[in-house]
């Protein structure tokens, strides 16, 4: 996957946006460090209240409730270039579509190789439920899933910012 590093306002500064509603409290404070880690603006969009931390790095965006309103809003902000946090196949094709980056809170990139297979699995699996068919969930978010993300996420930063920063401590940032 190429990274960009010019977003579509020519600032050169790329952001990320995070689906902050569905998206798992260990995934957000991945994602809190890593914009003190980067100096990154990391934007979380939801149509709840959030706790943030006190920083200039992380910000908060309240939307009206609604179905997909926050993925709606994201969409409209994101430059060419951001990268967004979410597991919302059809926002993340939305995002492709406009030359962002998505990733899921699993550490799994959606690109424009794997979008088409992804919609349609999405599509066949809601037609499924539709017809009474119980089709479970994901799994619970594990450790794997975790580290997964945070090394998924460390690579595309690192491939941004030219360095790979190193972590202070072998532990997982969490």
């Amino acid at each position: 996957m190429q990274v960009r590093t010019v977003n579509g306002s020519g600032t050169g500064t790329m952001k990320i946006w995070v689906d902050a509603d569905a998206c798992p409290v260990v995934i957000k404070e991945i994602l809190y460090k890593a914009a003190e880690r980067t100096g990154l603006l990391v934007t979380l969009v939801a149509n709840q209240p959030l706790r943030i931390p006190s920083s200039s790095c992380i910000k908060f965006i309240q939307v009206a409730a609604g179905c997909d309103v926050a993925d709606n809003e994201i969409v409209k902000r994101l430059d060419a270039g951001d990268l967004v946090i979410t597991a919302d196949i059809p926002m993340a094709a939305d995002v492709i579509e406009k030359g962002g980056h998505a990733l899921t809170p699993r550490g799994e990139f959606f690109t424009t190789e794997n979008i088409r297979s992804r919609l349609s699995m999405r599509d066949f699996m809601d037609s499924l439920r539709e017809s009474g068919v119980d089709t479970g969930g994901p799994p619970p978010l594990n450790q794997g899933d975790r580290q997964a993300f945070a090394n998924k996420l460390d690579a595309f930063l690192g491939k941004y910012t030219g360095t790979k920063k190193p972590r202070k401590s072998s532990k997982p940032p969490w």
